[in-house]
């Protein structure tokens, strides 16, 4: 409700500036304002507050259903397809939970990149010229675009792995600019996984790495992988693949040509939208392989473990809300991921013929039997 000044409601029931709505409550002033006979001290205060009331009610419901008339305006730019709806459903579901409805007081602007990257300069300038009122992003590329076409519209960025690095904030706990949102621990949940997988394949020697080709972040995280291949006296053989049913079937051909005992994909949006082929091929190559998403164990995979991307998105929900109420990204921290899920499907290990050890089976937050 807006909260009118007492000079803004005095003027608007003076002569001065007299509208129709105020001018209902005449009869209700002193009558002395009128040119009336003088009554009571007690009878003018108490018409006199009586007519404040009324009329910051009315002025008051007004300003509400003014408000709640308008209709906001949501960009969403992802570097990868529809595939992954399932978390843009996740937050569609959580921002309808805080009161925004897609064609009732918000429309949202999805903008898919199809995998092609060289495109988000382009569709992140479309949503600039949309005049969205917002722009929420996925992973490092769409919110370096976002930021790079606009400074002045708020933008929500989710699982970016080194915002400050980036550029796109300058801390965490102080964003300052037009962008917050979450960061994601991408490289050091890679080498958690590669211990995952030493303990749950026993013998295991050699790791297939799936990696997309062209990325700086997946170089990044190769990096830090072939540190601890070293500490856990594992050999990476490195396989980069498009995210697509031709480069994925080569990879796991190569794969097995180089007799990996195991296989682990980097993360990305383009492997996320390929999950049930990815995970298909491991099952067709009998592979072991660990995930960096649960969605991958929900289409049959073995096993994952990571940030809950889930969770992510509600919070990201959380973070549009605050900012279409009128909080300003400077002043929203930049969140890491607080939960993490570690899931193994029993039924993927008997197809593959594997027996995951049962201290392994105890650390998992979920086994699906």
């Amino acid at each position: 409700m807006n909260v009118f000044s007492s000079k803004q409601l005095s003027d608007s029931c003076s002569g001065n500036r007299k509208s129709k709505t105020c001018g209902a409550f005449d009869k209700l002033r002193p009558r002395a304002c009128r040119g009336e006979p003088r009554r009571s001290i007690e009878n003018r205060k108490w018409l006199g507050g009586f007519a404040i009331v009324v009329a910051l009610a009315v002025c008051g419901a007004g300003a509400e259903a003014q408000q709640a008339g308008k209709v906001l305006r949501i960009g969403f730019l992802d570097r990868s397809t529809s595939g992954s709806a399932v978390y843009v459903d996740t937050f569609r579901q959580e921002l309808s939970k805080l009161g925004w409805i897609e064609g009732k007081n918000i429309i949202i602007e999805y903008r898919f990149a199809e995998g092609k990257t060289d495109r988000l300069p382009e569709l992140a300038a479309e949503l600039v010229r949309l005049k969205v009122d917002l722009i929420v992003t996925t992973g490092r590329v769409p919110a370096l675009a976002a930021k790079s076409a606009t400074t002045t519209i708020p933008i929500v960025m989710m699982a970016n792995p080194d915002p400050v690095g980036e550029g796109l904030v300058a801390s965490l706990a102080r964003p300052g600019g037009n962008v917050t949102g979450f960061s994601g621990l991408t490289i050091e949940l890679s080498t958690k996984r590669l211990e995952i997988l030493k303990d749950a394949v026993p013998k295991l020697a050699r790791v297939g790495v799936l990696q997309q080709g062209g990325l700086a972040l997946a170089d990044i995280q190769l990096k830090e992988l072939r540190a601890a291949g070293v500490a856990l006296k594992l050999k990476l053989e490195e396989i980069k693949t498009e995210a697509n049913a031709k480069g994925l079937e080569s990879a796991f051909r190569t794969a097995k040509q180089k007799q990996v005992g195991a296989i682990m994909t980097g993360g990305g949006r383009l492997f996320f939208a390929e999950r049930k082929r990815i995970v298909e091929l491991a099952g067709k190559y009998r592979l072991p392989a660990i995930y960096p998403d649960k969605e991958y164990v929900d289409e049959g995979g073995l096993m994952s473990y990571g940030a809950d991307n889930t969770d992510l998105y509600r919070s990201a929900a959380v973070y549009v809300d605050k900012i279409l109420k009128g909080a300003k990204p400077a002043d929203l921290p930049v969140q890491q991921a607080m939960k993490f899920e570690f899931v193994i499907n029993l039924q993927a290990a008997k197809q593959i013929g594997l027996t995951i050890p049962p201290d392994v089976l105890a650390r998992a937050n979920r086994v699906i039997r």
